[in-house]
């Protein structure tokens, strides 16, 4: 780690700093994009129970049908997801079934790719819009599915992106008002796909980054059509983008292996640019107090913090990056960031590190969560707590702050590769059969 630090910050954590970042209004009571209100999967507002079962603090339980790891998204009485379902119809010997190649470890069934609105008070499937049917264009891995891009929402319109099989706009009664073919992508060992959009005032972007031409999209909201678009130098990546205001500039911030990169989201123009980080890279940048934080886990570890009023041309090896740490960090999950502390899992298992988000000192590091092995959702935080949950059904509720300190394990029959979601006193666990709503005393 770099020993000086420098302290001048911008000061720029709030909700008003997330609404010009993320989704709709930044509203604590949605959830409307991938990592919530403040885009660092905090809920500002949310304090849902610490213990439940399957036969405890459960409001309700709704089956879900086919299979999508996509984190659900909230926005007033409905919940919306997206999932891929099987037919029974299969693909004939030479008939790709439209997706133009098929590769041999892929499924021969046909799928229904759907949005789907669930209430959030009661669990009824409100509505379920079927976008497109297809057989799925590759194989993807055997945690991943073919559902696995979290919607969007500005609270009029559903963005629901399906990778290589379309991105669509619904509207709140689930009719289909436009959609865009941006084509099939080529991820690197078939891995699957995953990046989210993001919405910036009326932009849509789409971050598409894969083994052949990688590309940047930005579209307009209410029609689709492009606004800008442009070619990257990198190879596969899984990262969501994020918008945030530095010294009166906007700038859109995508993470990947070859380069972290600031666009101006009005032309594409490069603001500034950084080396550092590993390959495969899938968490999700995040930032506060005018500082923003990239990392990834696989074949190595990567952190930096990145001070944007300095951000400026190649900034790689610059005083511009405040601090770097070099272990521990996650292949998978996304960091959580809140009240000064940085929280991150180690790789893909349930493993805990807490730093310093001003300095990058350890308060501690790689604490085990008991009963959680593998580990594929981001945490969650709210009040003082951190909700981290594991595929077997297992999530660890842990004190915030610079102690480790386990509150509780709770366990649940089910599968869970979506992150948790929080609103008020709820929390919603997708799992891969039902929705959960956790809720009480």
């Amino acid at each position: 780690m770099k020993t000086e630090i420098k302290l001048m910050l911008i000061i720029s954590m709030s909700l008003v700093d997330a609404g010009a970042r993320g989704a709709g209004d930044g509203t604590p009571e949605n959830w409307a994009s991938w990592r919530g209100p403040l885009e660092t999967g905090v809920a500002p507002r949310g304090n849902p129970p610490v213990e439940w079962s399957e036969t405890k603090n459960i409001s309700w339980k709704t089956p879900l049908p086919g299979t999508g790891h996509a984190t659900p998204i909230v926005w007033g009485d409905r919940i919306f997801l997206l999932s891929a379902v099987p037919t029974e119809k299969k693909v004939e010997h030479g008939d790709t079934g439209g997706a133009g190649w098929m590769n041999p470890k892929s499924t021969d069934l046909i799928h229904r790719f759907v949005v789907i609105a669930v209430d959030r008070t009661s669990g009824e499937l409100l509505w379920e819009t079927t976008v497109r049917e297809e057989l799925p264009h590759s194989h993807t891995h055997e945690y991943g599915s073919w559902a696995s891009h979290s919607p969007v929402t500005d609270g009029q319109r559903i963005y629901a992106y399906f990778g290589s099989h379309g991105l669509y706009c619904l509207d709140f009664d689930g009719k289909l008002l436009w959609e865009r073919d941006l084509g099939v992508m080529s991820k690197v060992m078939s891995f699957g796909e995953g990046s989210s959009p993001a919405l910036f005032g009326d932009q849509l972007i789409v971050l598409r980054d894969h083994q052949e031409t990688s590309m940047i999209h930005v579209l307009n909201k209410v029609n689709g059509e492009v606004i800008w678009e442009m070619e990257r130098d990198e190879p596969s990546s899984w990262s969501t983008p994020v918008v945030t205001e530095v010294n009166g500039q906007h700038q859109l911030i995508t993470s990947a292996t070859n380069r972290v990169r600031a666009y101006d989201p009005g032309n594409g123009k490069v603001l500034w640019e950084c080396g550092g980080l590993t390959r495969n890279v899938i968490p999700s940048p995040v930032i506060a107090d005018g500082i923003l934080y990239v990392m990834s886990g696989f074949r190595g570890s990567a952190l930096m913090a990145i001070d944007l009023a300095h951000a400026s041309g190649d900034i790689t090896g610059t005083d511009a990056v405040l601090w770097e740490h070099d272990r521990d960090t996650p292949y998978t999950p996304c960091p959580v960031l809140h009240d000064g502390y940085l929280y991150f899992l180690r790789v893909n298992n349930g493993f805990l590190t807490c730093l310093d988000a001003r300095d990058g000192t350890v308060h501690y590091e790689t604490e085990k969560l008991e009963g959680i092995g593998n580990l594929f959702a981001s945490p969650v935080a709210a009040a003082d707590r951190l909700y981290i949950t594991g595929t077997n059904g297992t999530t660890c509720v842990v004190r915030q702050g610079a102690s480790f300190e386990m509150i509780s394990k709770n366990e649940l029959d089910d599968s869970f590769y979506a992150s948790p979601v929080i609103i008020g006193e709820a929390l919603y666990l997708r799992g891969t059969r039902s929705l959960y709503c956790i809720s009480g005393n």
